[in-house]
C-alpha cells in the first residue's frame, strides 16, 4: 500500500528507532490484512486507518519504553539515519524524509515528553493533523490536545539553540574533526561551548562512556585521551539525520557515528552512538 513511507516516517518520528518504527508499521499492516474484505471495504479511508493504528501502537510503545530504558545500560540516544542514497534496505519506502524534524537534538527533544504529548505534537504539528482527528487518536478532547501540543511547543522552545546554518555547521564539524585528529587540545576548546556536554550510547555492547561528560576542557581532554584509539579508525565528514555529522569506521565498517548540535560558532551537544544495533541502516556507508 501506498502509505508505507508516510507510516515509516510518521513511526521513527514518533519512536526515535527505526526498527521500532518498521516493527509497528509491520503491526499495523497485520492488521489490516488480518480483516475480512467486508470489514475493510467498510472504512472509507485505509490510509486514515492505518495512521491512527499506527499512532496508537507508538503511543502503547513509548509507554512501555520509558520502563524498558529505566533498564537500558548507560544513555539511550535516539537511532542515527544517514542519506538516503545509504540507506541499507533498496526499498525508498523503508526511508525517512530527513528534515528539522528528525535531527538529533529535535529527537532528543521528544525524548523528554510524555507520550501523548510526543504523539499530539508530532501528528498536529509536523504531520498537520487537525486536533479534532488527534484526539480521536490519543483518546483525549481536542483541547486536552491543543495543551499537550502548547506544552510540547515549549519544551522545544526551551531546548532548541539559535539555527546555525548548514554550511557553516559543516565547516565547524570539519574544523573539530581536524583539531581531534591533530590532538589540539586548544582548537578543540576553541569550537566547544563552554557548557558544552557529549553523550554515547553502546546499550552495554560496546566500550563508552556510560555517563555524560560535561564542560569543553574535560570534553576536550576526553577527546584527546581516546585520540590513541584513532590510530586504527577513520572519521569520515558524513550526514546524519540531516546534518553534518562524523562517522568513525574500522576496516570499512561503521562503529560509530557522532551527531552534533551546533549553537553559533560553537559545538553545544555531542551524541555518540555505539550500540551496534542502532547502526544497521549504515552498514553499507563505505569509505567510498
Amino acid at each position: 500500500m501506498k502509505e508505507q513511507r508516510q507510516l515509516i516516517n510518521l513511526a521513527y518520528r514518533l519512536l526515535g528507532s527505526l526498527a521500532d518504527a518498521e516493527d509497528v508499521v509491520q503491526e499495523a499492516y497485520a492488521r489490516w490484512y488480518a480483516m475480512s474484505g467486508e470489514q475493510q471495504d467498510a472504512i472509507a479511508s485505509p490510509g486514515a486507518w492505518l495512521t491512527t493504528v499506527t499512532s496508537r501502537l507508538c503511543l502503547n510503545q513509548l509507554s512501555s519504553a520509558r520502563v524498558r530504558r529505566e533498564t537500558y545500560v548507560g544513555e539511550w540516544i535516539p537511532e542515527p539515519l544517514p542519506e538516503p542514497a545509504e540507506w541499507d534496505s533498496p526499498d525508498p519506502a523503508d526511508r525517512v524524509t530527513l528534515d528539522e524534524s528528525v535531527n538529533m537534538a529535535f529527537l532528543v527533544v521528544l525524548e523528554s515528553m510524555t507520550p501523548a504529548e510526543r504523539v499530539t505534537f508530532i501528528l498536529h504539528d509536523v504531520f498537520r493533523y487537525p486536533f479534532a482527528e488527534v484526539a480521536d487518536i490519543v483518546g483525549r478532547s481536542p483541547a486536552a490536545c491543543r495543551q499537550l501540543a502548547s506544552s510540547a511547543r515549549r519544551r522545544i522552545r526551551t531546548a532548541q539553540a539559535p539555527a546555525t546554518p548548514a554550511d557553516r555547521q559543516a565547516a565547524i564539524i570539519r574544523e573539530f574533526k581536524q583539531a581531534w585528529e591533530a590532538k589540539d587540545i586548544a582548537a578543540l576548546m576553541s569550537l566547544l561551548d563552554p557548557d558544552a556536554t557529549v553523550i554515547a550510547d553502546s546499550g552495554g555492547l560496546t566500550s563508552a562512556l556510560l555517563r555524560p561528560i560535561a564542560g569543553a576542557e574535560r570534553i576536550a581532554r576526553s577527546l584527546i585521551n581516546f585520540g590513541g584509539k584513532l590510530r586504527d579508525l577513520t572519521i569520515l565528514e558524513r550526514t546524519v539525520n540531516g546534518q553534518p555529522g562524523l562517522v568513525a569506521q574500522r576496516g570499512g565498517v561503521t562503529v560509530t557515528v557522532y551527531a552534533f548540535e551546533v549553537s553559533g560558532d560553537r559545538i553545544k551537544h555531542i551524541w555518540g552512538i555505539r550500540n551496534p544495533g542502532k547502526l544497521r541502516p549504515w552498514v553499507r556507508y563505505s569509505m567510498s
